[in-house]
């Protein structure tokens, strides 16, 4: 069930490695269209906004959680590729330490702010309530989440993209059945949908681990593995908090992007948490080309084959055109269809402004397949340190463009917020990429490798 990415077809390898993470992906999303579908078909257009007003809070704090949990799934795979087998059981034990430690840390504090963080985004009053009740529950579940994905890191740093892909499957359509039972029957409401979605995380969570300990001996862990160590605490958090302040830095401005949006009113609200479902979906080979990236990366730089490395980028790069293409494509033609799986009995109005988005962005999808493919391959490579500059400068685009934008040209500022910042970073991380590359194939030009 591993797969050492450090031999073979490189195309072959990315490709391979990539189905089962894109097929994972797309459950991931399951979970929370689920959500949203029934959220808006069973309690309405005001629940529908609340749930999708809270989309870039949970992205937020969930995403620096699931940030530092893929970096532990970069050190897993340089140790993998190392065949430092010692260092690869510790790596796994002091993940499940950080992981504890780090979810209490988050947990806390979020769960107590919840409110306020939806009232300084300018949540309408009309959906405030809604949107606190299910946001306060996501936080509360932030361990099983978190758990899942370290678990899932773990996996894949060793080349097993399959197992995370069978488990989330299984919670997968546990969530639809929770989610009925706690909305339409206990009635619960938007709490309901929450509370569906972090204990599916959390039985998929608990299954990989049972899973991986039984399965993998080179994962067995024993006492001995288990100390915090200046060395390793240091090289896991040098790789995943640059990681998860990428993804939090990076959500501060889809917040500024939403606190405008909400400035139109509830029903513009429902219509781009809607469109944004499309997008997510539509760009989900994106995150997934990232993953399998990283991991083959990881594994090659732990094995010393730069060359494999550079070879695979380039390969990453044509595929980047092909996930673009067919991504605008979704969006352009299949968003009306899918919009309305969010809204019962949607409005013209509903339409309009999800296919004004929907059809601008579609034209940009290219440069964001960048942001994926040259983000997570520096992370990789350990080259934290830009990604994580690339999620300030994604901020800053989005609050000068909505600053600048806003009161001249209303809901233009919303349709061109995502599409400049995907340009700007896309551009920036190519260009750094390419310049490690020069600077290494100029420092191993002897190796073979």
């Amino acid at each position: 069930m591993t797969k050492d990415m450090t031999m073979g077809s490189p195309l072959r390898m990315i490709l391979l490695f990539s189905v089962p993470v894109l097929l994972g992906n797309i459950f991931q999303q399951f979970y929370n269209m689920v959500d949203t579908i029934i959220v808006g078909q069973y309690l309405g257009e005001d629940a529908l906004a609340a749930v999708g007003s809270t989309g870039c809070l949970m992205f937020l704090v969930l995403g620096f959680a699931n940030g530092i949990a893929q970096g532990f799934g970069v050190m897993v795979s340089h140790a993998f590729g190392a065949k430092d087998f010692k260092l690869l059981k510790h790596y796994v034990a002091l993940s499940l330490i950080l992981t504890a430690i780090v979810s209490l840390l988050l947990t806390i504090p979020t769960v107590a702010a919840s409110r306020q963080f939806l009232i300084l985004m300018k949540t309408p009053d009309n959906i405030l309530g809604l949107a606190d009740s299910y946001i306060k529950v996501i936080f509360a579940g932030i361990l099983l989440t978190m758990s899942y994905n370290v678990a899932a890191g773990i996996l894949r740093g060793i080349g097993d993209s399959k197992t995370p892909l069978y488990f989330l499957i299984l919670s997968s359509f546990l969530n639809i059945v929770l989610d009925l039972f706690l909305i339409v029957v206990v009635k619960l409401g938007t709490a309901g949908a929450a509370y569906a979605t972090i204990i599916a995380q959390g039985v998929s969570a608990l299954l990989c681990f049972i899973y991986m300990f039984r399965k993998f001996d080179i994962l067995k862990t024993s006492r001995e593995d288990y100390y915090l160590d200046g060395y390793g605490v240091f090289n896991m958090l040098s790789i995943g908090i640059p990681m998860a302040l990428n993804y939090s830095i990076t959500a501060i401005g889809t917040m500024i992007l939403q606190g405008a949006v909400n400035i139109f009113g509830s029903s513009v609200v429902a219509a781009f948490t809607a469109a944004s479902k499309v997008e997510n979906l539509s760009t989900q080979t994106m995150p997934t080309l990232g993953t399998a990236i990283a991991t083959y990366c990881g594994q090659n730089l732990g094995a010393g084959k730069y060359k494999r490395i550079y070879e695979g980028m380039r390969k990453g790069f044509f595929i980047c055109i092909f996930i673009s293409l067919a991504a605008s494509a979704i969006c352009v033609f299949g968003g009306r269809f899918i919009v309305s799986w969010f809204v019962s009995n949607p409005s013209e109005e509903i339409f309009d402004y999800a296919m004004q988005y929907l059809n601008t962005i579609s034209f940009f999808m290219l440069p964001l397949a960048w942001i994926f493919l040259y983000r997570n391959a520096l992370q990789g490579l350990n080259r934290g340190l830009v990604p994580m500059l690339s999620g300030v400068v994604e901020m800053v685009c989005r609050i000068i463009v909505i600053a600048v934008t806003l009161n001249p040209f209303g809901y233009w500022a919303v349709r061109l917020a995502s599409p400049i910042t995907w340009l700007f970073t896309g551009i920036l991380l190519i260009v750094t990429y390419f310049i490690w590359e020069k600077q290494s194939r100029k420092k191993h030009s002897g190796s073979s490798d």
